[in-house]
């Protein structure tokens, strides 16, 4: 893991310092400007939209680079041992939805077996905890023995909740001798209000370096019939996915929550196809093709190789953009490719 935070690292600064040859002034400071914005984080504040995000726990896989997010029934300890062999890059246990109220104390006894478990196969160990106001604090109080990686917690509409959540996990940490600010924060969205404040929530605390979608609380909250295409949860997707943006945390897409493998791959590229680079899961069997939707393909790759080197060649030769076709590569686009290499890179696709 260290090795390919290093080399991810390592690839997203080259970004950082290069400069196209033969770039005039004006269009330089415009690279360097979108630079800024896509690839420095703010001082304090990890930027999982970018590739070069700082970490607080030194070999923590970067939010960039988790792809998949499973949720595991949080009191069924042979399914939680069992998910370390899926392949998701986070695993939660779901101590809301798929924990019956009354095994709730059954499920919190196991997490520090559990989240030692998971890291130890290399995988970050999350929790999903009931809101704050209910039972979120005993599920917390609990789980913070784990030490867990990352706390969800469930039905986040407004960015109180996650004041009063990042207040909760500061205590325990001190309590506890954790490193202060060690735990992330991710809270999950649920319902139409919390959509309409995504970009406030995310932005409530430093702790927060990402935010989850949700499917089945979310279509009835909108009141309406759940459905394979998901077009009931079209604009809300959007919506998740460019606040968050703007907020520089990683989107998280909801999960599909259907016994449809190839269905699963189709909403998983659709998720992608709008921006995002990581995606929740119910069912383990859906990892693997949510993991092979979002790492760039060997084609992919190729096709960024040949947009970076065509466009540094137009430059070479005093031009100001390439073309390839009716495609017109301009510096955006230039940016883009080199972002999308040193992803590949770190996700060790083949041809990087």
């Amino acid at each position: 893991m260290l090795n390919v935070i290093d080399e991810f690292t390592h690839e997203c600064l080259a970004i950082r310092v290069a400069r196209p040859r033969s770039i005039p002034d004006d269009a330089g400071h415009r690279c360097r400007r979108l630079l800024k914005l896509r690839i420095n984080p703010r001082p304090g504040k990890i930027n999982a939209m970018s590739l070069a995000s700082p970490q607080r726990v030194a070999g923590r896989r970067p939010p960039a680079l988790r792809r998949s997010w499973l949720f595991c029934p949080g009191a069924d300890r042979e399914a939680l041992l069992a998910a370390r062999s899926c392949g998701a890059d986070v695993l939660i246990q779901e101590l809301e939805d798929f924990t019956p109220p009354e095994r709730r104390p059954e499920a919190r006894a196991l997490a520090v077996e559990i989240y030692s478990a998971w890291r130890a196969a290399g995988i970050l160990a999350a929790v999903r905890i009931n809101p704050i106001e209910s039972e979120g604090r005993a599920d917390l109080a609990a789980a913070m023995h784990g030490a867990p990686d990352i706390v969800l917690m469930s039905k986040v509409a407004e960015p109180a909740q996650v004041a009063a959540l990042d207040a909760e996990v500061s205590r325990f940490e001190e309590r506890l001798g954790l490193p202060a600010g060690a735990t992330e924060l991710a809270p999950n969205i649920e319902s139409a209000r919390g959509i309409m404040q995504t970009y406030a929530i995310a932005k409530a605390s430093p702790r927060v370096t990402s935010v989850v979608g949700s499917t089945e609380d979310l279509a009835a909250d909108l009141n309406a019939s759940r459905s394979k295409a998901g077009a009931e949860l079209a604009y809300a997707r959007q919506r998740l996915h460019l606040e968050c943006t703007a907020a520089q945390v990683l989107s998280v897409d909801c999960p599909y929550t259907f016994a449809d493998l190839p269905g699963c791959e189709a909403d998983a590229r659709h998720a992608r196809a709008l921006g995002y680079v990581a995606k929740s899961a119910v069912d383990p069997t859906h990892v693997a093709a949510i993991n092979r939707v979002m790492t760039p393909s060997a084609e992919e790759v190729r096709e960024a190789r040949f947009v970076v080197e065509s466009f540094e060649a137009a430059r070479a030769a005093g031009r100001e953009r390439a073309r390839r076709g009716d495609l017109l590569i301009e510096v955006p686009a230039y940016f883009s490719a080199k972002r999308l290499l040193a992803r590949a890179a770190a996700l060790r696709v083949e041809g990087t």
